[in-house]
């Protein structure tokens, strides 16, 4: 069987970071066409470098790296140095990476391969905000309907926000975005913060990444450490929570993960609660449901997962 295609748009972070390892360890499954860098927990062109040194690390300067957005739609942009560090990446000692970025706009990126791909082979893998997938829709609504599927991290209902009580980092930064995203009507995985929240690094989980011994397993440990250090100063608890790499361990093994078939609408207006994902996860709406909202994780299963691959690197 043929390694699925996929685009990866995203904004490095530590977690991030866990998440493209994760794709580059699996070339049997998976078939990463390009790599979009998009402005979110840091900017663009730190999302950019930290995206390329990632590629370098996995021994991958023959990826292709697409720079997108610089800010959101119409929002002010909303940066997370306070978790991830300046650079995005803080925690592990890299080179500046070698490779470049491609010319061609991420936007236009995205937009050409899936005209290009036969309709219906090409997943969309989003990890951070989804302003680089809005715009690529805003300029060419047609490819809506060419995407096998969007499995995203985003979101959350049970668990609340993680920026805001009610709204999750990546839909909060650009929910005009999400909102063009969710109303274009393809079909659509959310990994919100009630399954990544069940994902902790902790010091057990660590040590066997740990142990495997090479640099990239050692460069993993050293981010995740920094990475989790918010997290348990802020909570107490054992480790952070991984949340990107859930978007390719689905890709992976999605009999890790159970949700539920609902309808999700972004709160775009108040002030309260702008960026929440509004999941009606009883149906109590008559709305049609657009998206699979993840709810529950083999969090043991996860992490073997996770450590075998990064063991291949």
């Amino acid at each position: 069987m043929a390694p699925r295609k996929i685009i990866i748009d995203t904004d490095p972070g530590q977690d991030d970071a866990a998440a493209i390892m994760l794709a580059f360890a699996s070339p049997e499954e998976l078939d990463v066409l390009g790599l979009c860098a998009v402005a979110g927990n840091v900017p663009l062109s730190f999302t950019s470098r930290n995206l390329r040194i990632v590629c370098e690390l996995c021994g991958r300067p023959d990826a292709k790296v697409y720079e997108g957005a610089l800010k959101p739609l119409n929002r002010p942009q909303v940066t997370a140095e306070h978790v991830h560090g300046r650079t995005g990446l803080d925690g592990a000692e890299l080179p500046e990476p070698a490779m470049s970025a491609q010319p061609t706009h991420a936007v236009d990126f995205i937009i050409e391969t899936l005209m290009r791909e036969p309709a219906g082979t090409v997943t969309i893998c989003t990890l951070g905000p989804l302003t680089n997938l809005a715009l690529a829709l805003q300029k060419a609504p047609d490819i809506a309907g060419r995407i096998q599927e969007l499995v995203m991290m985003g979101g959350g209902l049970f668990e609340g926000g993680n920026i805001t009580p009610t709204a999750e980092f990546n839909i909060y930064v650009d929910p005009e975005a999400a909102k063009i995203v969710f109303d274009a009507g393809i079909p659509t995985v959310m990994m919100p913060l009630d399954v990544t929240h069940q994902l902790l690094t902790t010091k057990a989980r660590v040590a066997k990444i740990a142990a495997i011994g090479t640099r990239p397993a050692q460069v993993l440990v050293e981010w995740l450490a920094f990475f989790e250090r918010f997290d348990i100063e802020k909570y107490g608890s054992d480790g952070g929570p991984l949340h990107d790499p859930t978007v390719i361990a689905y890709l992976l093994k999605p009999e890790l993960f159970s949700g539920r078939h609902c309808n999700v609408e972004i709160e775009t207006q108040s002030e309260l609660t702008v960026g929440m994902t509004v999941a009606d996860w009883w149906g109590v709406t008559d709305r049609k449901p657009n998206a699979t909202f993840m709810r529950n994780v083999d969090a043991d299963g996860f992490f073997e997962l996770l450590t075998e691959r990064v063991s291949r690197l």
